[in-house]
């Protein structure tokens, strides 16, 4: 509506300008005796100045249509040209969209038909248009999908060649991000096949800024995954969570499996500290993740029981993080947490054990707090207190690893103070607990 308006409001000032010339003409032509004269001796010839105006005006319109019209009698060569490299440019356009048709239709053979007629097109001498290079690029990209697509790795791999490093390099518009597609299609290829190198070698073509794209990342994403490196992997996935590129759940799911895999792989204190720095924000605030730290370690076969020796950087991080977000977790995953964390009670600092006793005398029926004080005070020496707290704990524990090792310390504290009856009901109590995993 507003361009109509637009146009309606130039043509009332087109004719307004007419009506205004003509106003002008009428006025300067319409009662105007001058007249002029022209001495060519020995004749003289006296004429209206209208007829001459009229006269000047028309001469000069014929002689700029005479001079329009011999320009563009000379620009027809240029012009035939420019029509032909058209038709030209229009053809091979035209059998590029037949053969991406025929490629998302999954006739393959046609489509590589008509992306090798293209080629041949863009290969005939003469005026090329400016998409040239684009053109040939994403022809060769179509026959080597469609070949893909026919199980010939063969012919794909000869078509890659060609659009990437082909005997005639393409030039012009359009060509580096056909060939940043190219490379994307190459590496994913790779991939699947299994060709890590090859794929490393693809990507690390592509240029700054392509591979910042969310196709690339994705692409470095699972080549980091088969290469096993989970730090290079979890900084891509942070990266796409980022950029919305996955759902929250599934960049939870994958962050949560990625870390999870480094901190398998890690095999020493430094692999395993640098593992649990790679979490951020809350993640390092999860008693759930330290858990998972605390497992490793576990079956590392640290040497836990050095009293005085103090704990690894990674241990101490861990045991904080669980102890603080112990209320967030449940029954069977406190009893876990107790069972890891009991261990470590005698490289513990001192500070720790009245950390323990507030904790139990602010929930006195809390049997995983009984447990842990209880194995505290015996760590350093309170057996009196230990023996209240660890029998309290042991009739009310379920059924499992945590309740044989109260068992077990009771016994033991039993022979420590000469009680030998007291000592062998402890180990019967013990024996009678089944093993589970913890």
């Amino acid at each position: 509506m507003a361009v109509g308006r637009g146009m309606a409001v130039k043509r009332i000032f087109g004719w307004l300008l007419l009506a205004a010339l003509a106003v002008a003409a009428a006025l300067l032509m319409g009662d105007n005796p001058a007249t002029v004269s022209l001495f060519w001796p020995p004749w003289r010839v006296d004429a209206s100045f209208n007829l001459v105006l009229v006269a000047l005006v028309a001469g000069f319109a014929l002689l700029y249509a005479a001079l329009r019209g011999v320009a563009w009698l000379r620009a027809l060569p240029a012009r035939a040209r420019r029509w032909r490299a058209l038709q030209h440019e229009r053809a091979t356009v035209g059998l590029l969209l037949q053969a991406q048709g025929y490629q998302l239709g999954g006739r393959f053979v046609r489509a590589q038909t008509a992306a090798r007629e293209a080629i041949e097109r863009l290969q005939q001498p003469g005026e090329l248009p400016p998409y040239r290079g684009g053109l040939w690029v994403l022809a060769h990209l179509v026959a080597a999908q469609s070949a893909h697509a026919l199980g010939q790795h063969g012919q794909r791999d000869a078509w890659l060649a060609a659009a990437l490093q082909g005997t005639q390099p393409p030039h012009g518009d359009g060509v580096a991000e056909a060939r940043e597609g190219v490379l994307l299609c190459a590496a994913e290829w790779a991939l699947d096949a299994g060709d890590l190198q090859a794929a490393a070698q693809y990507l690390g073509q592509l240029p700054q800024g392509a591979a910042r794209r969310i196709q690339a990342v994705r692409l470095r994403l699972r080549l980091a995954q088969a290469r096993r490196d989970t730090h290079a992997a979890l900084e891509l996935a942070r990266l796409l969570a980022k950029h919305r590129a996955l759902s929250p759940q599934a960049a939870q799911s994958l962050l949560r499996g990625l870390w999870r895999d480094a901190v398998q792989a890690a095999s020493d204190a430094a692999s395993l500290l640098a593992a649990w720095r790679l979490l951020q924000g809350d993640e390092r605030r999860d008693p759930r993740r330290a858990l998972v730290v605390l497992r490793r370690v576990a079956q590392l076969g640290w040497p836990m029981d050095e009293p005085g020796a103090g704990l690894p950087a990674v241990v101490d991080e861990a045991i904080r993080v669980a102890w603080s977000g112990l209320d967030q977790l449940g029954d069977d995953e406190r009893l876990q947490a107790v069972a890891l964390v009991e261990p470590w009670l005698a490289r513990l600092e001192g500070t720790w054990l009245a950390r323990l006793e507030q904790a139990q005398q602010r929930a006195p029926n809390d049997v995983a707090l009984q447990y842990l004080a209880g194995q505290a005070y015996r760590a350093r020496g309170l057996w009196g207190k230990a023996q209240t707290l660890l029998q309290l704990a042991a009739r009310s524990l379920p059924a499992g690893d945590v309740q044989r090792r109260a068992w077990v310390a009771l016994a033991e504290l039993a022979e420590q103070r000469g009680d030998a009856d007291a000592a062998q009901q402890a180990w019967q109590q013990a024996a009678r607990v089944g093993l589970p995993s913890v």
